[in-house]
């Protein structure tokens, strides 16, 4: 990927950014970042990355060989078009806005290589969990160079493009549901008698051990649970607790509602040409 252009400088294009210098994907000369407004916002990237920025001359989209989309949901239509005429006909774009799909893109930038994905918040330090998927015009060539990109930020997975429905639920929107379960656990412990820096520490660390357990040593997560589990014990006695207050049933009902709001969502966004 020789020159790559972000349309648009919010913290999910700075996190890419960011990782893309820290894992040398490609030199920050390579990189150029435009916005709609807040010049000062540009000038910030390009003196804490190097990166070239479009203030307000567009002549590095005609170099672009990948553009990435990185604007607000209701401004992406009106900055392909653009955009448009001014790109090479062969220039890809990597989409990481929520709701937009594929065939939205290529009504407002034309027939080319094209990719939507779905990062999540956890990019800003180099561990999102991210979706992807591609249209027919993206090479196999040009699917491993986009993955390595966004793998500079984390995991990526290639998914069908209405997978990234249950992918925006599950680990788009996934982090709040754990930082409300912290929330959670931090309140009750409290409650029972810990300051909440103990609290903390310790939930942190528990969501940390668990993880790593998981990815590590490669065992179903019923098994480990069941390691943890002893008859009648104490962890019996809150599986219980939490089987009573249809834990399951409520997690699924979460993952169901995320979902169809992503659908609506995208069905909510006009195609314009």
């Amino acid at each position: 990927m020789k020159k790559i252009v972000f349309v648009g400088a919010g913290s999910m294009a700075e996190a890419i950014i960011a990782g893309m210098v820290k894992e040398a994907v490609t030199l920050p000369k390579n990189i150029t970042v435009m916005n709609k407004a807040d010049d000062q916002r540009l000038i910030q990237l390009q003196n804490k990355y190097g990166v070239s920025i479009i203030c307000p001359n567009k002549f590095a989209l005609k170099e672009a060989d990948l553009i990435v989309l990185a604007t607000k949901p209701q401004d992406i239509q009106q900055a392909l078009i653009d955009i448009r005429p001014i790109l090479k006909e062969n220039a890809a774009i990597l989409s990481v806005v929520a709701g937009i799909s594929i065939a939205t893109i290529e009504a407002c930038a034309g027939s080319r290589p094209i990719a939507r994905s779905m990062p999540n918040t956890s990019a800003t330090i180099g561990k999102s969990a991210t979706g992807i998927a591609f249209n027919a015009a993206v090479t196999d060539n040009l699917k491993l160079e986009i993955c390595a990109l966004l793998e500079a930020i984390g995991l990526v997975q290639q998914v069908d493009e209405e997978q990234l429905h249950i992918v925006t639920a599950l680990s788009g929107s996934g982090p709040a549901y754990i930082y409300a379960l912290v929330e959670a656990f931090e309140k009750i412990s409290v409650s029972e008698g810990l300051t909440k820096d103990v609290a903390r520490s310790l939930t942190i660390q528990t969501l940390e051990g668990a993880a790593a357990m998981l990815k590590e040593t490669g065992v179903e997560p019923s098994i480990l649970r069941e390691n943890v589990t002893s008859p009648n014990g104490t962890t019996a006695a809150g599986l219980k607790a939490l089987a009573d207050g249809k834990f399951e049933e409520i997690i699924a009902n979460c993952i169901i509602a995320a979902t169809e709001r992503s659908k609506e969502l995208a069905k909510e966004t006009p195609v314009r040409k």
